[in-house]
C-alpha cells in the first residue's frame, strides 16, 4: 500500500553536531550511511559520548561528508563552527574548542563503514516522523514554527493521507523505501531535553518537551530497523506491507 514518499533525508556525520540534508544516500545495516559515525568521547564519564545534553551548544556546529561515499572509508568530515570557520574532523584546535566550551575532557572517536556499531543512533538504525504529525505537534504546541530538526530524524516522510501519528500503528510492519531498501517499525522514540534546544540558537524551549509530554506522552516518532540495504532517494515512494 502506497502511504507516501521520501521528503528529506538527513545523517549526521558527527553525533550530536548539525547533519546535512541529501539528495541520495546509502541504506546500510546499521541505518543512513555515515550516519553518526564519528562521535566525541566524554572522557569525564566512563564509556559516554558528549552530546547535546551535556553541551547544548553542539547542535550549532555543522558536519558533512565532502567526498563520494566509499565502503572502505569515509569521506572527509567538514565541520562548520558556529563563528563559521571551517575545519576537519581531528583538527586538534577543534578538540580544544569543544574541551574549553563544555568545560570537559574529550577525545575524538571513529568508525569506518564496516565497524559502525549497529544502531547508530544507540537505540535503533533509524529515526522517522511524519510531515501529518510535525503539523499537528505544531498546532499543539503553538508557539512557533515546529523545526523537524529539533527531533533529529534520518527520515521525513510525506504522507499520502495527512493523518497525523498514523505511523505509531504501523509497529511490527514493514516500510519499502524505493525499488530496494526495506525497514521494520519497531517502536515509539520517547523524547527528552534535547528537543528543547534551538537548532539554530541553541537556546532552551522547555514548553515543547512539556508539550510532548502532555499531547503524545513524551512520544514522538519512530524507531525502524533496516531488514534490506540499498539506495535511497529524496522523493522516492513509500509502501507499507505486513
Amino acid at each position: 500500500m502506497l502511504i507516501g514518499h521520501i521528503e528529506e533525508i538527513v545523517r549526521h556525520p558527527v553525533k550530536s553536531f548539525r547533519g546535512e540534508s541529501v539528495q541520495e544516500t546509502n541504506m546500510m545495516a546499521y541505518g543512513l550511511y555515515g550516519d553518526r559515525s564519528h562521535t566525541f568521547r566524554d572522557d569525564t564519564r566512563e564509556d559516554k559520548y558528549l552530546t547535546i545534553t551535556q553541551f547544548p551548544e553542539m547542535v550549532r556546529y555543522a558536519a558533512k561528508f565532502t567526498g563520494e561515499e566509499s565502503i572502505l572509508e569515509y569521506p572527509k568530515v567538514e565541520i562548520t563552527t558556529p563563528e563559521g570557520k571551517l575545519v576537519e574532523w581531528g583538527d586538534p584546535a577543534l578538540l580544544t574548542e569543544l574541551e574549553q566550551k563544555s568545560k570537559r575532557k574529550v577525545s575524538f572517536l571513529s568508525y569506518t563503514p564496516e565497524n559502525v556499531p549497529l544502531g547508530a543512533i544507540e537505540e535503533e538504525h533509524i529515526q522517522l516522523v511524519t510531515d501529518a504529525s510535525l503539523n499537528q505537534l505544531q498546532e499543539q504546541w503553538g508557539e512557533s514554527a515546529v523545526d523537524q530538526r529539533r527531533f533529529r530524524p534520518n527520515l521525513v516522510l510525506s504522507l499520502k493521507d495527512k493523518i497525523p501519528f498514523i505511523e505509531e500503528s504501523w509497529f511490527g510492519k514493514n516500510i519499502k523505501i524505493g525499488p530496494e531498501v526495506v525497514l521494520r517499525l519497531n517502536r515509539h522514540c520517547e523524547r527528552c531535553m534535547i528537543i528543547t534546544v534551538d537548532p539554530d540558537s541553541s537556546e532552551r524551549t522547555p514548553s515543547l518537551l512539556k508539550t510532548v509530554f502532555k499531547e503524545r506522552k513524551n512520544n514522538f516518532g519512530v524507531y525502524a530497523s533496516v531488514i534490506k540495504t540499498g539506495k535511497i532517494h529524496v522523493g522516492d515512494e513509500v509502501h507499507l506491507f505486513s
